[in-house]
Parts: structure tokens; sequence; C-alpha cells
């Protein structure tokens, strides 16, 4: 017997022949939502995807259903304890793959070992946008990359490492998470193809080229409000050559975008909106069809998605839209409402409502969709169907699905007496077909369901993106900071040959455009933060140039460096000429002045010729691919450079009497190991005859130790020497800014490669390897020296935290500069005269600082003058001055950087504070550095919280540690085994217990934690909060024993910690490990009634009190009482529904 509507209801009208589709709901998704129980209101569906296997659905308790779409069947359930699900993903070139958001901000990635047959794992989980709301997943179309965007506009990439193609290269080998951008408000919808992110935001839309690393804004108007953007895939069917996107603007209207981010024309879908909506072929009602014209809809479309070949669909909060965007036709819009979110997978929707049900559309031909009802046996409903769209039923191609035939089998199995109105329409349907083969069939195939809309005929614009004289609605240009000349040539000759397809008379404006794109290549205002700031890496960006460009590519050398928002700001922070000397030091971006230079030379610049025209060469060859690609190719082309910037700065006077000194005091002390050597060898005789030479060998070949250590201190002995002297400041005469920019770049990338001499004076190469560490310390120093007015401070500073972290005279050499660097500054001049917080309101005033060298001097100024109470009130300047900055600092006082550390994490709101810490600990091997200073300083000793042998002494968990807080949240911040086991091995070393618990249950050493619980004798420790209660029976079998091995005598040596521990000695300390305790725990936890029957059978019901029997009789009446209070409710409920129903 048929389901369905009824069948005596009138015919509505018929839908114009234009339509050709519809959307119908053909089977009902509310059984398997009830049998997932996901139908009640305390838990309910929360997000949706689907992919050719699954179908996907988050829920509001933390669990994740993964159904196979192939018979309905729930295949997988998934659980998550960090809160509900708010986004989930599948990667849809492999299914194995899902990834997770929660509302805690964290992303889960499965893999569900489908074909393995195994237990789905997470294989990574990142914590980068915790505390925040993930708006927006998106998988990578190739590789295993998800891509994640939340409320603040932050979006980041997870790289995945898969367990297929090894076990160990899967647990031991974890991706940083990758930051690609924070636009500046909520990411609405991400998308990604062929190697671009599409990331649209409430006010534009981005593209992001992820293996160039470029950005582009597409077109230059901005909006306000929840925008969709989506690629449009180059396919046979869509006629496009490449793929476009597709961007949404207000008013109904959509941008076409070509794949370079360019807008080429402005859709408008206003007016085409005003015709009613077509009913959707569903089983619950019948449907119906107003033929009234509607006022145009003015729309927002908070998502765009790519549907099958040519289609684009988006809904609102009144219903569903499928576009056909290269035509600007309307292909249908149905009323659907209360729409949250759809998921979409070829032809198939499903549409995940605001109340928390699912329902699934398929988008069909008309013809198709009659075809499915009856081979269902939905007669009524296909017959309603026929006469809803009869005209597109008349069309030739629906007859080819739909003949005679078919339809005649379908009047038959209609009800005569009850549904007489619908087999007459179908009579009269079946009166207006024709034969396949006659003419009007033959006049009617040739019209297309889809040609019907002409845009002239229906008022609608197009506007074509002419290069020439674009509106500011739909111009964009291609902004990049990183394009050779070469590319600029290439592209245009590729914008001429699409003009000229797309317009016949636009060569002309191909050409006028291109000529204005090359003075608007300005950089991007997004900082693009996986852009790496290494000088090799930069360099490789930039390709060999033609030769009339070459002054131009050299300024752009010049500033990949430099950040755009340093310019100037030292001039208004000192007034002294020193200060207006570092100003020069960050080289700023110059307009192109090479036939002014040649006009209007300076008489000063003629010595500078030779040293100009080898830093011309030199910036030459580095452009070459092969160079870059070579390490000692660039290093060789630096030195050789090096010997005409020695000749023209450097100081050989100073030089020339630190080698000397160097080498006399290096004599003096062989001479001196020479008479030790004679005196305490009693064969001494075979020595006295040799030359100071063979003496070297001896030493060599049998002392070296003793001849490395003898090395490091003439080095250091020299370095320190080094301190003393001059420091060359400021140029010693007059360049002009595009020279001085060049000189820069180059002197800083030699002491990047550890380049510092030309390779021809006395040994003094510090590229080469065989020299000790110690010696390449020395000429750093010496190189900081000469050199120091042509040093970008901030990547020097950056380099010796990295590469000299172990050579404290290196941070010395630069401190001292910068300290020469200002020394008659107004800062310096109040620093003795002031009082710290005077100084410190002075240093705020002339901010902002950004991260300005000249701030970290004045901060090693207030160090060295107030000590550690100067280091608290730094916090103020983060990230200006960076905890990396303070360590070197106060390198000689680790508490003084655990303070510094402390405060400044106490100055942020307490939910933030992992994020900070996390962000702040770049390398990750500073947190086991960290967290042993952590341990080691305003910590109890070590004798008070472990014993002889290793075990905690009781209850020394509850003494006072100065940086517990920064402990705890060093330990838990997510980390690999190896580095958690290595944390748990330093708090156990030093005794805090806490942290080692929290580790141990976090490894899985769940055994190892419940003894040392028992050794701290304090059952509080035992909590569901933290997971230490135990889970198991063998678990809570091993505690009893634990309790009842438990000496006595381990009550009456408790540690006194002032009021932490009252009556730590007695043994009536309530929370102390008994068995009696244990069991009365065993009893609350798993009730009387089986705690009972596990006593017994450990043997342990002698040990128990009659304060346990009380205890348990009560637990039973209380438990007997809950259960009748919980079935009365219930019984109440029960009436009241059926008196409702009544």
């Amino acid at each position: 017997m048929e389901s369905g509507p009824a069948g005596n209801a009138a015919i509505p009208a018929a839908v114009p022949e234009s339509y050709s589709h519809v959307l119908a709901e053909l089977e009902s998704l509310d059984p398997l939502l009830a049998a997932l129980r996901l139908d009640s209101a305390r838990l309910k569906c929360t997000c949706i995807t689907v992919s050719r296997k699954w179908l996907v659905l988050g829920t509001s308790g933390g669990g994740l259903n993964l159904i196979q779409k192939d018979g309905w069947k729930q295949r997988l359930f998934l659980t998550h304890k960090e809160g509900a699900i708010s986004r989930v993903a599948c990667c849809l070139h492999d299914e194995d793959y899902v990834a997770v958001a929660t509302s805690q901000g964290l992303v889960v990635v499965w893999e569900l070992n489908q074909e393995r047959r195994g237990k789905p794992e997470r294989i990574y989980v990142s914590s980068e946008h915790k505390g925040r709301k993930v708006t927006a997943l998106c998988w990578d179309t190739a590789a295993l990359r998800v891509f994640v965007g939340d409320h603040v506009g932050k979006v980041s990439a997870i790289k995945i490492n898969t367990s297929k193609q090894g076990k160990a290269a899967a647990t031991f080998v974890m991706f940083p998470v990758q930051i690609i951008t924070t636009v500046d408000s909520r990411v609405v919808q991400l998308d990604y193809l062929d190697g671009r992110l599409l990331i649209s935001s409430l006010t534009r839309t981005y593209l992001c080229d992820t293996e160039r690393e470029k950005f582009w804004k597409i077109g230059n108007k901005e909006r306000d409000g929840e925008f969709g953007a989506c690629f449009f895939p180059a396919g046979k069917n869509t006629g496009n050559q490449q793929p476009l996107i597709y961007c949404a603007r207000p008013g109904s209207r959509m941008w076409e975008v070509n794949f370079d981010g360019e807008v080429q024309s402005t859709h408008q879908f206003k007016q085409l909106l005003s015709s009613p909506p077509l009913p959707v072929v569903t089983l619950r009602t019948d449907p119906h069809y107003a033929t009234s014209i509607c006022s145009a809809q003015s729309l927002s479309f908070p998502k765009l998605l790519y549907l099958t070949e040519h289609y684009v669909l988006t809904w609102t909060e009144r219903g569903i839209y499928i576009f056909i965007p290269q035509s600007v036709q309307v292909l249908l819009w149905s009323e659907v409402k209360d729409i949250q979110d759809i998921a979409v997978h070829k032809n198939e929707l499903f549409c995940l409502h605001t109340n928390g049900k699912v329902a699934r559309f398929s988008l069909l031909l008309v013809d198709r969709c009659v075809e499915r009802l009856m081979r269902r046996g939905f007669w009524t409903l296909a017959a309603r169907v026929c006469c809803l769209f009869q005209n597109s039923v008349i069309s030739c191609r629906a007859r080819k699905n739909l003949p005679l035939e078919k339809l005649e089998h379908l009047k038959s199995q209609l009800d005569a007496s009850a549904q007489q109105d619908l087999i007459s329409h179908l009579e009269e349907l079946i009166l207006k077909l024709e034969p396949l083969d006659s003419a009007s069939s033959s006049r009617r195939s040739s019209i297309s369901s889809h040609e019907s809309f002409s845009v002239l005929d229906s008022g609608i614009y197009r506007v074509i993106s002419r290069r020439g004289s674009q509106s500011d609605d739909d111009s964009c240009s291609l902004h990049s900071q990183t394009f050779s000349e070469d590319e600029r040539l290439k592209e245009f000759h590729a914008h001429q040959e699409d003009e000229q397809v797309e317009l016949d008379n636009a060569s002309h404006a191909s050409v006028t455009i291109e000529a204005d794109r090359s003075d608007t290549f300005l950089p991007f205002s997004i900082p693009l933060s996986f852009r790496s700031p290494s000088p090799l890496v930069s360099l490789q960006a930039v390709k060999e140039s033609v030769s009339s460009f070459v002054r131009k590519t050299t300024e752009k050398i010049g500033t990949l460096h430099v950040s755009p928002d340093s310019r100037g700001k030292q001039e208004a922070k000192d007034d002294e000429q020193q200060q207006e000397v570092s100003v020069n030091l960050v080289a700023s971006p110059q307009e192109e002045r090479e036939s002014e230079l040649q006009n209007h030379q300076l008489p000063e610049e003629d010595h500078l010729r030779d040293l100009k025209a080898a830093t011309a060469k030199a910036i030459a060859k580095l452009q070459d691919p092969l160079c870059l690609l070579e390490p000692q190719c660039m290093k060789r082309v630096l030195q050789e450079w090096l010997v005409f910037l020695e000749e023209k700065f450097g100081s050989k006077e100073h030089f020339a009497s630190s080698v000397q000194k160097s080498k006399a005091v290096r004599a003096e002390e062989q001479r001196e190991v020479l008479e030790e050597n004679l005196q305490g060898n009693p064969n001494g005789g075979d020595l006295v005859g040799k030359e100071p030479g063979c003496v070297e060998e001896d030493c060599t070949e049998n002392k070296d130790e003793t001849c490395e250590n003898q090395t490091i201190h003439e080095s250091s002995t020299d370095s320190k020497g080094l301190l003393d002297g001059y420091f060359q400041v400021s140029p010693p005469c007059d360049l002009e800014p595009d020279v001085h920019k060049d000189l820069v770049e180059l002197t800083t990338l030699c002491f990047e490669l550890r380049v510092f001499s030309c390779g021809n004076g006395d040994a003094e190469d510090g590229s080469d390897q065989s020299l000790p560490p110690a010696a390449l310390w020395t000429f750093a120093c010496r190189f900081i020296q000469s050199y120091f007015f042509l040093l970008d401070l901030k990547r020097l500073k950056q380099c010796i935290i990295t590469m000299y972290a172990s050579c404290p005279n290196v941070w010395e050499t630069y401190i001292t500069g910068l300290k020469e660097l200002t020394c008659h500054s107004p800062m310096t001049l109040a620093m003795e005269n002031e009082d710290m917080l005077k100084i410190l309101k002075q240093l705020h005033d002339l901010g902002p600082w950004d991260d300005s060298p000249l701030l970290l001097v004045h901060a090693q100024r207030l160090y060295e003058k107030f000590g550690e109470m100067a280091l608290r009130p730094l916090v103020k300047f983060y990230p200006s001055i960076v905890p990396s900055d303070i360590k070197q600092l106060c390198r000689n006082n680790p508490a003084h950087f655990l303070a510094y550390l402390d405060s400044l994490l106490k100055s942020v709101p307490e939910d933030t504070r992992s994020s900070l810490l996390r962000s702040l600990l770049q390398p990750e091997s500073v947190r086991l550095d960290w967290l042993c200073l952590a341990v080691s300083h305003d910590a109890p000793q070590r004798a008070n919280t472990v014993d002889a042998e290793g075990n905690p002494r009781p209850r020394s968990h509850l003494f006072t540690w100065g940086y517990s807080q920064l402990i705890l949240l060093l330990i838990k911040l997510p980390a690999d085994f190896v580095m958690k086991e290595k944390m748990a091995d330093v708090c156990k070393s030093h005794g805090f217990w806490p942290g080692y618990l929290f580790l141990c249950l976090e490894l899985d050493r769940r055994i190892e934690a419940f003894t040392n619980i028992a050794h701290l004798d304090d059952l509080s420790l035992l909590n569901e909060e933290d997971g230490s209660i135990p889970e198991t029976t063998e678990e809570w079998k091993f505690l009893l024993h634990l309790a009842q091995n438990h000496s006595s005598a381990l009550h009456n040596d408790g540690p006194q910690n002032g009021d932490a521990v009252n009556n730590s000695g007695s043994p009536s300390w309530p929370n102390c490990i008994t068995v009696e305790n244990v069991a009365l725990l065993l009893s609350k936890a798993i009730g009387p009634n089986r705690a009972l029957p596990l006593l017994q059978e450990c043997g342990l019901m002698q040990e128990l009190s009659e304060r346990f029997t009380s205890v348990c009789e009560i637990l039973k009446i209380a438990e007997k009482r809950q259960r009748a209070l919980i079935q009365s409710m219930l019984d109440k409920c029960d009436r009241f529904l059926w008196s409702q129903q009544a």
C-alpha cells in the first residue's frame, strides 16, 4: 500500500518549462536519528559533513557518528571529552581520515583504520585554537593537511603524518602547527583547490598560494556580514580552462574571479529571484506551486558550495538557492526553513536544521525524479509531479526516460474512484505528447531548458572587468612582494591572451592596465607568518632578472627582512645624533633614482666606486639559483666582496693590534705550559732538546684536551680584550640610502653565514669549519665591532640568540655596541638621575617600540642598575621584549629570569596563559630547560620530599613551590611521548609530586601513580576530576593491597609544612591511606552491593570496623531512596504526557 500525500487534493498550477530540476526528499532520516538517539532535547546533532562513503554527524555530547551511506548502517562512534563537536570535515581523497573541532577549540584528527580493520585512533590533537571557536575546517585536496579558521580570524594548517607510512614514523614524527595568517575578522568559510587556499571573512575574501607563499585580496570593496566563497573547478562541462572563484556580495550578487584573484565580472541575481519558489518533492506534503510573482530578493549568501559540474549552491534562513553562475541563471530556489548548515556530495544535499534534525535532498531532473518515485511505488506523488512539471515532461529529453508506456502504466496504478481529478490531468498530459520524431518535438528539443532565460531580456546586466577602466567594486590587483621581472612579463602576456578571448577591442586596455600594475606591486597588509626570516630562504625567492632592472631587484633584496613598521621610529624617540644614525641602520624602501644619481653624483662617493661595483656584482651572483642552493658558493662570493669592504671601512690598525696581542698572549702561554711540563715530568730530559715546534706537536698528540682548553682560553681572553675596543657605530662617510641598504644586506648576510674575513689574512676566515668554536666567537665579536654601523640590528640579535647561545661574549659585544650607539641619548642620561618608575614611564611614552633593539639596551641598563626588581615591570613591553631577551640579560641569575617569566604569565588572563606559554617555547627544547629552572628555585629541600629510596615522603605534595603554576603549565602543554617522559623524570627527581602524578596518568602509568599516592598517604589525591580514581577491578585490588601493606609507622613521620599539614604525625589524619578509607571510597564509587564481594575476595573484611558497616548501610538506604525518587518522577512525567495527549 502506498504511503504519501492524499490523492484527492486539487492539482496546482503547472511549473514553467524553464525549470528542469527539482529537489526531492525521497526518504526520511528521522528513523536514523532516532536510532542514534539524536532526536531528544538533551542530545542533538550540531554539525554535519558527507563524503562518498560516510555521513558524519557531530553531537552536543562530544560524540561523532560515522554512518555508512550504503544501507545507513552505523559503523563507528568516536567520543571526545573536550566538549561538543562544533565542526567536522572528511578527507575526500582518503576517507580514512576525519578532522573534528570541539567547543573548546581543540582540533582532533582521527585515522579510522578501515582498510586494516583496526580501531580508530587519534593521530593529532592541535590546541592552537584552544579557547576560541573554530568556524571552518577544510582538507587539502592532495596532501594530508587540514586548514583551520576561528572566530578571531586566525588560520592554521595541520600536516598529518599517516601511520600507513610506518608505525614508528606516525608515533615519533609530529609536524608542528603552521600558522597561515590572521585575517581582520571571523573566518566564515575556507576552500582549497590546486595549491590555493580561499579564506572568506566578515569583511573580504583572500586568496593564498600555499606553495609560493603569496596572498591576494579579492576586490577592493569590503563588506560587512557572513558572505561565503568557493572554488569552481575547471571541467569539460564548465567551459572554462582554469578554475574560477565565486564570492558572495551584498544584494544577491556574486563576483566571478579568475584563479589569479582578479574580479572578472559581477553577477546580479536579485531580479531573477523574484520568481516564486519551486516546491520540494517530499513524502510529507503535497507539492504546490504559486504562480504569483514575488518581490525581488536582496539576500546575503552565508556560504557558497560547488555542486556537481556547473552549479553553485547557497542558502538563507528562507530557503535553498542553486545557481548556474556562468550563464547568470537560477536553476531553482525552494523554501526550506531554519537551515543551520548544508553538506553536499555530487547531487546529494544533507541539511542540518537549527533544531538538530537532518534532511537528505537530491537534485534531480524532473523525469529522473518521477522515475525514482515510480520505482519505489509512490504512484500518487509521481503523478502529481508529472502534472506539476508537465511542461518539462513534454520535452523530448524527458520523454526518453518517460515514454508513453510508463505514463500509461502510472495512470493504471492510480485509484479511479478516489483520484479522478489526478487521472484526468494525467490523461490530458498524455494527449499532449507527440511521437518522438515529429517536427514539434524536434523543434522543442532544439530549445534547451537552460536557454529560456536571456540575460538581456531579463534586464540583468553582466559587468565585464575591463582592465583599463575597472570600477572600485570589481577591480582587483594581484599584490605580491616576491615577483621577479620575468614573472611579470609572463603575466603580462597571459593577460593579453585572456583579454583577446574575452573582448574584441581590449588589446589597448591590456597594455594600459599592465603599465598601471607595474606600479601597484605593494606589500600585502596581512602578515605572512609562515614566511621564513632566513636570508637563504628569502634569497631563493629571487631569480636572475633582466639587466635593466638590477637596481629595483637589489632594493627588493634589502627589504626582504625589514619590517615596514620600524621606519623612522628612532627619530621620534631620541634627539641625539647617534640615535638619528640608528634609523639608517634599518633600510627603508626608496624610489628608483638611477638617472638622478648619474646626473647628480656627489664628489665624496668617488672613492666608493669599487665597493659599489663589487656590491652590484655580488648581489647579481647571489641571485643565481645554483649559488643560492650551495652555501659554500655563497660564502666565496661574500669573501670576494668582503675584500672591498675591508679596504674602505675595515679598521686595519685595530685588527693588527688585536692579532699581535693574540699572538703575544699565545706565545706567553705556550712558554708557561712548556715550563710546567718540564717541571712536572721527571723524565723531561727528552723535551729539553726539542724546539718549540716539536713541543707543540707533542702537545697535540698527547694532550689534546689541554690544547683545546688552551685555545678556548686564548680566544676568550682575546674577545674580552676586544670588548674594550672601539665600535664603529656610524659610517665614516656619507652613504646614499640605496648604497647603504645594499651594504647592510650583504654585511648582515656575512655574519649569518659566518664569513668574517676575506680569507687572505692571518688565518681569520671565520667560515673555516676546522676552527674551534671559541675562535669563531672571537671573529664574530671583532666583526660586530668593525661593522656595527652596517649590520641589521634585529637580524643580528636573532642570529646571536640562535647561533651563539653558548658564547656570552658575542652577546656582550652586541650590547656594548648598542650602549655605544645610545650613550648620549636622553634616556641614557635619565638612567643616571631618575628613579625606576620615572624611567619606565618615559620608556612607555616613547612607544610603541615594536621589536626595536634600542629598547633592549635600555632594559639592560635598567637591570644593571636596579637588579631583579626592574625585570617584572618589563612585562608591559611584551612582545617588544621577549623571554629569550631576558634570558640573555640575566644569564648569570636564572632565578631572575624565572621571576620575569612568572610575572609575564600572570599578567594575562588565566585562560590564555597556556597559549601564551606555548608561543614562547621556541624552540621546543627550551621547555625542559625552563622546567629544570622552575623546580630547582624557590623549592623545598629534596630531603623533605624524597626519602632515601627515592619514594615520596608522606604528604610532601603539600609543600609550597614558588613556581608551581609555571611548572603545571609547562607539563600540561601538549608534547610528544619522549618529552613527557623527560618531564616526569625531572619532577620525580626534584620531588614535585603533583606534576609527577599528572604525567603518570597522562602516560598511562597508573600503577606507578597509585603506588606514589600510597606513599604520599593522602586519599584526596584519588578523585574523578584528575582521573586518578581506579577504573577496573584489578586497580581497586592493587590499591587495597597497597593500603594493607602500608606501614602504620609511615603516619608518624610526615613532614611539617606550616599550617598546610594538620596532625601530620597522628593516625587520626582523616585522609590517610588505610584499608577502611579505601574500602569506603570503593563503596561510594561502585556501590556497597558490589564492593562487599570484592572486599571478601581480597580477604579484608576482618580489617574493617563497625563504622564501615554503618556507612554501607546508609549508602544502601540512600541508593534505595534515590531509585524510588527517580521512579516516582518518571511515573509523574508519564502521567502528565498521557494527559496532554488525551
